[in-house]
Parts: structure tokens; sequence; C-alpha cells
């Protein structure tokens, strides 16, 4: 059996010889962060039903329930990226990461250095009201949260939703098509912080083994589909990526 060091080294060796690598994160990358993970003992489905304040249904039915959800999720004040976020983006420097595919909501990627990311669930960034169409920064929505005041446009509304896939709503359907075409054309597919339960997601590395690509995972816990990764590294993305980065670096000077 191989030890993790020379996991991380294997890794390091295929992605340097990558010429177009896509990177796909899940929930665990963000967790190192700070931010709130959903499944699991301790995740916010255990406290909160997803049905009340994340679907557009309970949406409609109570705003407000979600904007108190949201309050676990005041991301950019509290939650800063991470050494795996840097390290991505430094992949993305070299020339070697191509985009980043997340399943993240924090922007994270983006405030590390990541230029090229799709966003499948969507983005925190920017709020719009359902009713007049007005739109608002999440710096502003905020705000509002902090003085624990609930969430209202200017005209009244309550219904002010941000940029972000709600059960019950589809994938933006442009970034998915963006996202599968990236993991049919790269040849590596590097899956970072994700447990691969969420489709059609979840399918992404698939498309990518299909089309001949090498596939790497970075994930804390065993995953369902472990077996079709060339490289299977259970372990912190926030200490694994660094490593994996040094390796990279030092095959390519």
């Amino acid at each position: 059996m191989w030890g993790i060091d020379e996991k991380i080294q294997m890794a390091g060796e295929i992605i340097a010889n990558a010429k177009h690598a896509v990177v796909f994160t899940g929930a665990g990358v963000s967790a190192e962060s700070g931010v709130p993970t959903f499944r699991g003992k301790d995740g916010l489905w255990s406290r909160y039903d997803p049905e009340e304040v994340a679907s557009i249904a309970g949406f409609r039915r109570n705003p407000d329930a979600f904007w108190n959800f949201s309050k676990e999720l005041l991301l950019k004040k509290k939650a800063h990226p991470n050494p795996a976020h840097y390290g991505i983006a430094e992949l993305e420097k070299m020339g070697i990461v191509k985009a980043v595919i997340t399943q993240n909501v924090d922007m994270l990627h983006q405030r590390a250095g990541s230029r090229v990311v799709y966003e499948l669930h969507g983005s925190m960034e920017m709020v719009d009201c359902l009713d007049c169409g007005k739109t608002y920064r999440w710096d502003d929505i905020e705000e509002i949260l902090q003085r624990d005041e609930n969430v209202r446009c200017s005209c009244g509304s309550p219904y002010l939703k941000p940029r972000v896939v709600l059960f019950g709503e589809q994938l933006p359907q442009n970034v998915l098509a963006s996202a599968i075409e990236e993991s049919r054309k790269c040849d590596v597919f590097i899956v970072v912080g994700s447990s691969l339960v969420v489709y059609p997601a979840a399918n992404l590395p698939i498309y990518a083994k299909k089309s001949g690509a090498r596939l790497i995972i970075v994930n804390t816990e065993r995953t369902h589909a472990d077996g079709i990764f060339d490289v299977v590294i259970h372990g912190k993305a926030g200490e694994v990526m660094p490593k994996i980065v040094e390796v990279v670096r030092g095959l390519r000077h």
C-alpha cells in the first residue's frame, strides 16, 4: 500500500505533466475555512429542515426563515480562503489548472485568486428582489443581518433572494454545460473536498474518466467513487494541496 507521502508525490507528478487540469471542489474545502457544512452529524441539516429554509417553495412561504438560517452563513467576514484555495489558485497561475468547478457559494476561490470559476450552485454575491427586480450586493444584506433586522427590499418586499440554487430549482444550465465541457476536455481531473453524493455534479469525474483523463481525489473520508480514481488521498485539503503544489513546483522548475 502506498503511504500518503507517496500518493502526494504521484499526484504532483500527474499534475505537473497536465496540459489542461480541472479542479472540482465541494463543502470539504470551505469547511476548513470555518464555513458550516450541510450534511453529517454536525451539519446544518441536523438542526434545520432544508425544505423550510433552503427550498424555493419554503422561501416563497417564509423568506424570513431563509434569512434567519443564512445568518449562519455570514461568510465574507468570518471565512477566509485557506491553503487549499490558495494552492488551487497557484496551479492556475502556473497555467496547469484551466478551470475550477465548485458546489460552494462562498466566493472563496475568487478571493484566493482563481479567475475561471464555474459556480454550479450559484453565489451569495448578488441578491435580487423577486418583486421589483432591484439588485443588492451581499455586503449590503450582511449589514442588515448583523443588525438583526428583517431583510426587506426598498420596495417593501420580503422576497430578496441570493443568486444561489435552492432545492426545487435547476442548476444554471449554461454553467453546468461549461462544467461538463471542461470535464470532457481535461487531461487531469482533481476532486478536492467532495463526497460526490450530489448529482448531477457527481457525474463530472465520470465524464472526465470516459474521456481518458487521470483522476485524483483529496477528501477527508472515503467516497463511493474512490475506485475510479488513479490517486486517492484521504486527508485535509488545506494540508494536502500545498504539499502537492510543492511537488509540482519542484518538477516544473
